[in-house]
């Protein structure tokens, strides 16, 4: 694994453009970052897949021991919500994509910092922004890269005889992006989508309803459910069963309360990182995080006397105590892997890097190739 600094394409801000990646810069900087690349050999790619294929198999057994021995205090999931959640894991309610965070060095085996299992970014840039990258700049290389097939083919699993309608908020330019991405893959697997702004679903008794009154029964949303259950829109979820994409047993793996319970389940798991409920079994090196918090918001990483602390708006629901990862440094750029989920199965990755230990929702994305 190494970071190369490469000359970027000419006009590279028109090209990713016409893939959907409209979000390439942020306040003058390039947040897509072809002025370099991350070089793996395969060897480093198959100890990555191995990695993402065992690390959701550890998920599926996790979620199993938090529904089998009530420990939804212990994810401060809100009563209400947790037969919803039970029901929609016995019913192997299906799901279309996460993101597994890893640190990763290129020796060392590769660690979970976190699972991004419910609204996952950075697709548009993994799946397709640096597969073109790769045929215009690196034609005879390979990437670990078969998220949008794959994408297309869950789809196809999932499938649905009514309209898939898809959602998320206004005035996020990211967001609406990722949606109509994921529109266009359901569309190529033969699904009907519509696109809705989650401000303006209706619910009145028996159903939701978009802006035409029809009802909606087949719903992806990049939306978390955390921020719906919590919302006055969110009890008429336990009212009407609507098919959502991802599914309400989510809300179990996108919690990072889930960490300490992994490792009280697998100790010294080598793709795992110590994580307690306190940080007193971690002395004065742990990194503190919200159970919900996203983009790297509210996490403090405290390293005997220094000490890197994050804004933001998280924190009230608690906090789970994680060994520190060392991130690998090239050039001054802590790089994080994104290793995807599609359909059950490892799919490709995506590297993050930002000047910071703690990758935010501004950290550049880089491509990669492998050989």
């Amino acid at each position: 694994m190494e970071r190369i600094a490469i000359k970027p394409r000419a006009n590279w801000q028109q090209r990713v453009e016409k893939i959907g990646l409209t979000f390439h810069t942020a306040n003058g900087v390039p947040y897509w970052n072809e002025a370099a690349c991350y070089r793996f050999t395969r060897s480093e790619i198959d100890t990555l897949e191995a990695a993402t294929t065992t690390l959701q198999e550890l998920y599926v057994q996790a979620a199993q021991h938090v529904i089998d021995a009530n420990l939804f205090d212990r994810l401060a999931i809100p009563h209400a919500f947790r037969d919803l959640i039970t029901e929609s894991w016995d019913r192997d309610d299906p799901s279309l994509y996460g993101r597994f965070d890893l640190c990763f060095d290129g020796s060392s085996a590769p660690k979970l910092l976190e699972y991004n299992a419910d609204t996952p970014t950075s697709l548009i840039e993994a799946s397709v922004a640096q597969w073109y990258w790769l045929g215009d700049v690196l034609p005879g290389r390979d990437q670990f890269n078969s998220i949008h097939e794959k994408l297309v083919e869950a789809w196809k699993f999932i499938g649905a005889g009514r309209p898939m309608y898809f959602s998320c908020i206004r005035d996020e330019d990211e967001d609406r992006a990722t949606v109509e991405y994921l529109m266009d893959t359901a569309l190529q697997a033969g699904l009907s989508a519509r696109f809705i702004h989650m401000e303006d679903i209706g619910w009145r008794k028996p159903n939701f309803f978009d802006l035409e009154e029809r009802a909606i029964e087949d719903w992806f949303k990049l939306y978390p459910w955390e921020w719906m259950i919590h919302e006055d829109f969110g009890k008429y979820l336990l009212l009407q069963p609507v098919r959502a994409i991802e599914p309400p047993w989510k809300m179990l793996w996108s919690n990072k309360g889930l960490l300490p319970i992994l490792w009280e389940l697998f100790p010294d798991h080598p793709n795992l990182l110590p994580a307690f409920d306190s940080p007193a079994q971690l002395g004065e090196r742990y990194a503190a995080k919200p159970l919900l918090s996203r983009e790297g918001a509210n996490v403090t990483l405290r390293a005997g006397s220094e000490q890197i602390e994050t804004g933001g708006e998280y924190g009230e629901e608690g906090f789970i105590y994680q060994a520190l990862a060392a991130l690998p440094v090239f050039d001054g750029n802590h790089a994080v892997i994104g290793s995807w989920i599609v359909g059950g199965e490892a799919a490709g990755i995506g590297v993050r890097e930002d000047n910071t230990p703690v990758t935010g929702n501004l950290s550049r994305f880089v491509p990669h190739y492998f050989e």
